[in-house]
Parts: structure tokens; C-alpha cells; sequence
């Protein structure tokens, strides 16, 4: 099967163990926009198509994946009249073959949204998680929270959310977030050897018993998505939200008002 490649995203697949490789090429950091989401979207589906039964999730570069890039204008967050970030995003948690997501670096923001896409994740103790809304002056999103506290728990969902704070690896594992800890250097190969675990099993078997455990999943990620959407609008014209874009492009701690 001829999966459709793009700049940005390429795919792999190994037709004797059944298993995919997608992987964004926007190194070093892997930002991401609405056409990239779109793309490993539309990867997944084709690979959903054929006879892939797992995939790893994974990323070029020092960085798994910083989340949308506050660098620019704060204006083009906030959407262009074409389909909102969050009508794409949702394609990756609808379509249905089990993903694995190697951590290499960072997984931050959106980028940690991202991660939690997937149903497992392998990381090394060099990896870094953060939610980091707080410290931009607005609301999580990419469904965070409906998955972090699935992941993690309540208690340690709201202490990523409330302070924003990195965790390294060895903490991620500790509390949930991660499921495999490895060296660096092995981190995509242990990706890859989840996944051909998975894809040993009777695909139909898979896919059947990932609906079931994923229950309602969609419906309430879609939900989520709705009201962190609307929360984050709301809280981009204040200054605190300007504030927070600029102490991150400046590297330094910002200083928030409450206006």
C-alpha cells in the first residue's frame, strides 16, 4: 500500500511485523501547525486502510515536540476562518490503530497533547514533560483535560497544570506518564518493540478491544476540546496572556497581573 508522504511528515512501513513509522521532520523542535496535525492525520487513516496493525508515533531532531510555536504574533493562534487546530487534532484520537509515542527531548504544551494522543509512551530519563499553559497565561488544550489526569491522575494532572513545571523522565515514569524508560539511544527501537508486541495479537481482536477500553474517549476529548477552545480564547486578550508569549520569547519568568 502507498501511503502519501509529505515534507513534513514520512512514514515507514514494515510489512513482515506490520508496524508504521510516522515521524514529523520539523526539527530541532517539531512546532506544529494545523497542516502538519492534518497530515499525520490523514497518514494514520491510510495506514488505518491497509494492513498496519500499530504504530510508532515519533519525531526528527533534539525534540519530540514544543507544541505550536509562540514565537510570531499571538494573532495567529487564535485561527484563520479555516477549520479550528482542534477539528484536526481530533482526527488523532478517532482513527484506531494503537499508536506508541517515543519521547526523545521535550514533549511540551500541545507537544505533551501530542504525546498523550497515543496510547503508550517510551521515554528516557533525558525526556521533559510540561503543561505549560499557566506560564503562557492561558488554558491547556489539545485535550489534556480529559487525558492527563487519565494518564497521571487528578491530583498529579493538577499539579502539572497549575505550576506549569518540566518533570524529567525517571518522575514521568514514577507518576504514569510515561510507560517505558529507556536510554536515549534505545528509545525508538523499545517504541518499536511495543508496537510489534501489540501487532503480534489478532488485529481485529486489537482494534475491538481499543474501543472498548477507550469507552467514551472521543466524545469527551471532543467535549474538552470545545470548552478548553472557548477558555483559551477568552483568556488571549488579556495581559497576561501577552505577557506570558513574551516572557517566553525574551527566556525569562513572567510577570502576571491578573488582568
Amino acid at each position: 500500500m502507498d501511503i502519501t508522504e509529505h515534507e513534513d511528515v514520512a512514514v515507514d512501513v514494515d510489512e513482515l511485523t506490520h508496524v508504521a513509522t510516522v515521524e514529523i521532520r520539523r526539527g530541532p523542535n517539531n512546532f506544529f501547525d494545523k497542516d502538519t496535525l492534518g497530515r499525520v492525520a490523514d497518514c494514520l487513516a491510510e495506514l488505518a486502510e491497509g494492513a498496519t496493525r500499530a504504530v510508532v508515533l515519533c519525531s526528527e531532531g533534539k525534540n519530540f515536540c514544543a507544541g505550536a510555536d509562540f514565537s510570531g504574533s499571538a494573532a495567529q493562534l487564535i485561527g484563520d476562518g479555516g477549520p479550528h487546530l482542534y477539528d484536526v487534532a481530533i482526527r488523532l484520537f478517532e482513527q484506531p490503530l494503537p499508536i506508541v509515542a517515543a519521547v526523545q527531548g521535550a514533549a511540551i504544551g500541545g507537544g505533551l497533547g501530542l504525546a498523550l494522543a497515543a496510547d503508550f509512551r517510551v521515554a528516557s530519563p533525558e525526556s521533559r514533560f510540561s503543561a505549560n499553559f499557566a506560564q503562557l497565561g492561558f488554558h491547556q488544550g489539545f485535550g489534556l483535560s480529559v487525558t492527563l489526569p487519565l494518564v497521571v491522575g487528578h491530583q498529579a494532572a493538577i499539579d502539572l497544570l497549575y505550576t506549569g513545571r518540566r518533570i524529567g523522565g525517571e518522575e514521568a515514569m514514577r507518576i504514569g506518564l510515561c510507560d517505558d524508560l529507556v536510554s536515549a539511544s534505545d528509545l525508538r527501537e523499545r517504541a518499536i518493540l511495543r508496537a510489534i508486541d501489540i501487532a503480534r495479537s489478532a488485529p481485529l481482536a486489537v482494534r475491538s478491544i481499543r474501543s472498548t477500553m477507550r469507552g467514551a474517549l472521543v466524545t469527551q476529548i471532543r467535549e474538552a476540546m470545545a470548552h478548553e477552545r472557548r477558555e483559551q480564547e477568552r483568556l488571549q486578550s488579556t495581559k497576561d496572556f501577552v505577557e506570558g508569549i513574551v516572557a517566553t520569547t525574551e527566556r525569562r519568568p513572567p510577570s502576571f497581573l491578573g488582568e
